[in-house]
């Protein structure tokens, strides 16, 4: 069985992998996706507790995966052999989640929509919570996708990957 560089990560080194890059990150995700639905739901109403839970884990979750991202790309991707389209699209989705996951936890400390309504603020926290949800998504689609499928030769040359993933 191939697989991409984006299983391979989940799959070595069990169950810690799987729990740093996984786990932890979409459990943090579905609480914000759920305690924003309650924001939502109670715009312009007083906060209250949703509103502030949110608030901490966006910006807990931007900043947990900014590291995800910073330790993947000094320790994995510059030495990685690239198998495929799939490999790509897989590996670039998920890394490029720090993007709007770092917008949230800026908007939320206050550094980025300072000149921003309330309302227009909570769009922007939603649109990028919606762009991570995306590109989360599409990064598990491709990486649970075989690359051979997507045009990857194993025998083409490329010398297979040593497990230079992140091991604990």
């Amino acid at each position: 069985m191939n697989m991409t560089h984006y299983m391979e990560l989940l799959a070595v080194n069990q169950p810690w992998n799987l729990i740093i890059y996984m786990v932890i990150p979409v459990a943090l995700a579905e609480l914000l996706v759920a305690t924003e639905f309650f924001v939502v739901f109670n715009r312009g109403r007083a906060g209250g507790l949703m509103r502030t839970l949110n608030k901490y884990i966006g910006i807990i979750l931007g900043f947990y995966f900014l590291g995800i991202f910073l330790n993947l790309m000094i320790t994995a991707v510059p030495t990685m052999p690239w198998r495929g389209m799939a490999d790509i699209l897989a590996v670039g989705s998920y890394l490029s989640g720090v993007i709007p996951l770092m917008g949230i936890a800026l908007l939320e400390l206050g550094a980025i929509g300072r000149g921003k309504t309330e309302d227009e603020k909570l769009k922007l926290h939603f649109i990028l919570l919606t762009v991570f949800l995306v590109v989360a998504h599409v990064a598990m689609v491709f990486g649970m996708v075989d690359p051979t499928l997507m045009g990857w030769n194993p025998n083409a040359g490329q010398m297979p990957m040593q497990h230079n993933m992140h091991h604990n």
